[in-house]
């Protein structure tokens, strides 16, 4: 495609400024107003001899604006008017969504329609008898069941020219509940620009709590403050790992997360599946009650020598210091939300944002990597516990050796925390490094293996 001359020219002589703009131009800056190209003459600017005036290309007037701030805080009228129109729109989606009744009669003209069925008993549909479909449904029904669906599902078929009609239903479900789940999270987007905050969180677990059947019969009144902050930690926790203090709308719905903490709807459910499930009661009193016992002086915060009991309780005392030097705490103790960070990090050691967690720890001089000297600085922690038990000392280039070898970071004498993800040996490597039990399982691994 060839582009305008004169657009090219105008470009070309537009003015750019490298240096930061005073408060005055900021003060001063009309958003309103259409771009300036800047003629020259002879290499001189405007405002000197000779110099053409400046002209405003015709297409500067028809670009559109595609950047809306939105109003101010303090704009009460505006805000109002917003959050009213945003309300609208989402009821107006809500009203597009299939309901269980409409979901039944798709399924059964997806039956109806059924070009072939196989030995094995599955139930296979040809584009011809899918447009057959198409035409059979409502038009609500009909936005859904695209040719551009079939041709998707057609490539992932072992038939050719067909597809399953369960695999177009459990799309179609799919597409369902995953808008249904934005328009519900979207009205708690207080903002308006596609996130949530903290406190946008906590106010759509509270609200759904009723519908959570696992959930809304045994929870206190006075816990439930306890259970919300549990269930957010862990949102924000693996969507937030920069610790922005909000989380996208769409990332909620793409972890995965949002689906297991509405599984908690269904009334018949698995000891095993509420066990496995993080925000299942069983799981929160759990980790409650670890954070009820460690607080020996029932202050409602762990010091550091309470938090040393953790897990094994063998986590050494340069990786706890390091943790309190780090982590927010109070007057040196660690409250409840620090805690669920803690254990998240060391219950998910094999998560990019466990790991981002733990290397902020390990990083001791914040240069972004470790160094050999990082790794005998947490390694004497090790060497304290070794000595305690009177075990068999070990020569620490040998471990040295061993961790980079498992890494194979870029650099030979620096791993950072990329090279840690990529590795596939990280939680090992930090398993090793901040607590003795993992270290020891790790340094007698051939025998256990022998004694198998």
């Amino acid at each position: 495609m060839e582009l305008d001359p004169d657009i090219i020219k105008e470009f070309e002589n537009l003015e750019v400024s490298t240096q930061r703009p005073s408060e005055e131009e900021i003060k001063k800056f009309d958003e309103n107003a259409p771009l300036k190209g800047i003629h020259s003459n002879n290499g001189k600017h405007n405002g000197q001899s000779g110099e053409k005036p400046n002209v405003y290309h015709p297409t500067y007037s028809t670009i559109p604006k595609f950047f809306h701030a939105p109003p101010a805080p303090t704009d009460t009228l505006r805000q109002n008017l917003r959050k009213e129109a945003h309300s609208l729109f989402l009821q107006k989606r809500s009203q597009e969504l299939l309901d269980n009744e409409e979901l039944n009669t798709l399924w059964s003209i997806l039956e109806k329609h059924c070009t072939q069925v196989t030995p094995m008993g599955q139930q296979l549909i040809g584009y011809d008898d899918y447009l057959k479909v198409m035409q059979a449904v409502s038009a609500k029904c009909r936005k859904y069941l695209t040719a551009r669906l079939f041709a998707k599902l057609q490539c992932h078929s072992g038939y050719s020219g067909k597809v399953e009609i369960v695999s177009i239903f459990n799309y179609t479900m799919r597409k369902v509940w995953l808008t249904q789940g934005r328009i519900g999270l979207s009205f708690y987007d207080d903002v308006g620009q596609g996130y949530l905050r903290e406190i946008d969180m906590e106010n759509y677990i509270i609200d759904i709590i009723p519908t959570l059947a696992q959930i809304s019969g045994c929870v206190q009144p006075s816990f439930q403050s306890f259970y919300v902050c549990t269930v957010v930690k862990k949102f924000f926790f693996f969507l937030d790992p920069l610790h922005t203090g909000r989380i996208r709308i769409r990332d909620i719905l793409a972890s995965g997360l949002l689906t297991e903490l509405l599984e908690l709807r269904d009334e018949e459910s698995s000891k095993e599946s509420q066990e496995h499930n993080w925000f299942s009661m069983p799981s929160v009193l759990t980790v409650y009650g670890n954070y009820l016992n460690l607080d020996k002086d029932h202050n409602g915060m762990l010091s550091k020598q309470e938090l040393a009991d953790y897990g094994s309780g063998t986590l050494t005392s340069v990786f706890l210091d390091r943790v309190f030097d780090e982590c927010r705490t109070f007057d040196g103790e660690m409250d409840y939300k620090t805690f669920l960070d803690f254990v998240l990090a060391l219950d998910n050691r094999h998560e990019p944002q466990s790991l981002h967690y733990l290397f902020r720890i390990l990083d001791v001089q914040h240069k972004g990597y470790l160094t050999a000297q990082t790794l005998h600085y947490f390694f004497k922690g090790i060497q304290e516990q070794i000595r305690a038990v009177n075990a068999e000392a070990v020569n620490f280039e040998d471990l040295k050796d061993e961790i980079f070898d498992m890494v194979k970071s870029k650099d030979p004498y620096k791993i950072t925390l990329q090279d840690l993800i990529n590795c596939g040996q990280a939680e090992t490597v930090v398993s090793i490094l901040i607590e003795f039990h993992k270290f020891w399982a790790y340094e007698n691994r051939e025998e256990g293996s022998h004694n198998v």
